[in-house]
């Protein structure tokens, strides 16, 4: 009898330990999909707007198959202030999107996404500004440090990248990239605004919103030529929005917010490994540094907030 009541008061502990393996494994493998994305961007070889309708036309697609496939396409019936909120996040990914795809042309696939994860300072710094919420010692020292590390990542101060970073296009590159991080700043504060509009129905929505606006770019400028482009542009709809965020999304409903702090950080480790696996761009020591501080704030300012 001893044995049967410890083997049930085991069980829900086990079961925990489980879900949360389960939900690391999850992000992990999310973050290792979006890692993948700049080599679809660059081997699609469109320029960074009709890339965006691409992403956006077959994400929609994608999304609205999962949301079919488990019965929550009802979630996507916005009215009134929700839908318009929605839109307005629409716009501002499209944004976020054209401005990062825009950044690793001019940059690097490692750079730009390593540069772009400066973003939950840009929500801290705007919640403050615009909400009101209180600024915590410990995230300011931490926003300090994470910009120190953004100006190491960057590869301007970095004498083995200086060629390369010495350019105004490179430069260009750097400044899309933060405009973009801004950009998905204002997404991440409207979904915390509006916390009755679910993930699900936000992203289909941000999605639809780039069908519909960019629908004029790709009729206007050509169509890619028929072959691999489709593939790698499907991919980016399929596989980057449809795929990913099925996985994330049921990783992070496993796991508390310290831990997911710590595995987004997955996504741009692997887009630097897989940079220099396939592309043979590597960061040098002092980016790598730039990287590693980056990581360590922006995982504090996480856990703080």
């Amino acid at each position: 009898m001893t044995t049967l009541l410890q083997d049930r008061s085991a069980t829900p502990a086990t079961a925990a330990a489980a879900r949360s393996r389960h939900g690391t494994w999850l992000m992990v493998g999310g973050g290792l999909l979006l890692g993948t994305l700049g080599v679809f961007v660059e081997e699609g070889g469109q320029d960074p707007l009709t890339t965006v309708w691409f992403r956006c036309a077959f994400g929609a697609l994608a999304l609205l198959l999962w949301g079919a496939g488990s019965g929550r396409l009802a979630e996507l019936r916005l009215r009134g202030p929700a839908l318009l909120a929605a839109l307005a996040a629409g716009v501002l990914m499209i944004a976020n999107w054209a401005l990062f795809f825009g950044a690793i042309a001019r940059t690097s696939i490692g750079v730009a996404t390593v540069v772009f994860h400066v973003q939950p300072l840009w929500v801290m710094a705007l919640g403050a500004w615009l909400l009101r919420e209180p600024v915590s010692k410990r995230q300011a020292a931490a926003a300090l440090l994470a910009l120190l590390g953004l100006t190491l990542a960057t590869g301007l101060l970095d004498g083995a990248s200086a060629g390369a970073a010495d350019t105004a296009d490179y430069r260009w590159g750097l400044a899309m990239c933060l405009g973009g991080s801004l950009s998905y700043a204002g997404v991440t504060l409207i979904a915390k605004t509006w916390q009755g509009i679910g993930s699900f129905a936000l992203a289909w929505w941000q999605c639809m919103a780039g069908v519909l606006l960019l629908a004029w770019w790709p009729l206007l400028h050509g169509w890619p030529a028929a072959g691999p482009a489709w593939a790698w542009l499907a991919g980016l709809g399929a596989v980057h929005t449809g795929l990913a965020y099925v996985v994330l999304y049921a990783g992070m409903a496993r796991l508390p917010t310290a831990r997911i702090a710590v595995l987004q950080f997955v996504y741009p480790a692997a887009a630097v490994l897989i940079d220099w696996a396939v592309y043979g761009r590597a960061l040098g020591a002092t980016q790598l540094t730039g990287v590693a501080l980056m990581g360590l704030a922006l995982s504090s300012v996480r856990r703080a907030g």
